[in-house]
């Protein structure tokens, strides 16, 4: 991969950082919380995902080997697929406003929101990330970003499945509705 490409895909994930970063500023009073062992968990296969394909010491053994050919073409590609998963899920993030928490979370006054990407899918966050990474595993063109795509899709389920059971106790009968209508991760799919 070109420097050039390696340099937007690095800007594109550090502008997500940005976003939410400001975001906390916006964020309404907890009513309810996960427990902090499956938050630090969580915390720790994430860390784990974004360390995968942008450090260096990482670049070893069976992690190096190249799953793609290096060629121009599929670096622009993994950058435009990067690019549109992060905006997806900026998209998303800023839609949910006060709602939104990096752990697992009821807010005071929470509301369910069903508009832009919730009409698409259930977790646009988490689907604009794995998007997002996707492009970056191609791109980057090595096992270590298969392997942080896998990571991440592991962790962002098992988050999913605990924030399925808190908007359930929230919002009962509406949300399992929803979760009739619009599918979890991958629009018609799953």
């Amino acid at each position: 991969m070109s420097a050039g490409v390696y340099e937007c895909i690095e800007g594109t994930w550090a502008a997500v950082g940005v976003v939410w970063l400001t975001g906390t500023l916006v964020s309404k009073q907890t009513a309810r919380r996960e427990p902090t062992s499956s938050r630090l968990l969580h915390i720790a296969i994430i860390a784990a995902v974004f360390a995968l394909p942008f450090s260096a010491r990482l670049h070893v053994g069976q992690l190096a080997r190249r799953f793609v050919p290096d060629s121009p073409v599929i670096a622009r590609t993994g950058l435009a697929l990067t690019a549109a998963g992060c905006a997806f899920a900026i998209w998303a993030r800023l839609l949910l406003g006060g709602n939104w928490s990096s752990s697992v979370t009821v807010k005071q006054d929470h509301r369910l929101i069903r508009r832009g990407p919730y009409a698409i899918v259930r977790h646009p966050i988490y689907s604009g990330f794995l998007l997002g990474l996707l492009g970056t595993a191609l791109a980057l063109g090595e096992l270590r970003g298969i392997v942080a795509l896998a990571l991440a899709g592991i962790g962002w389920h098992v988050k999913s499945r605990r924030e399925e059971a808190f908007m359930t106790a929230e919002f009962g009968a509406e949300y399992t509705r929803y979760q009739r209508e619009v599918k979890a991760l991958i629009p018609f799919v799953l």
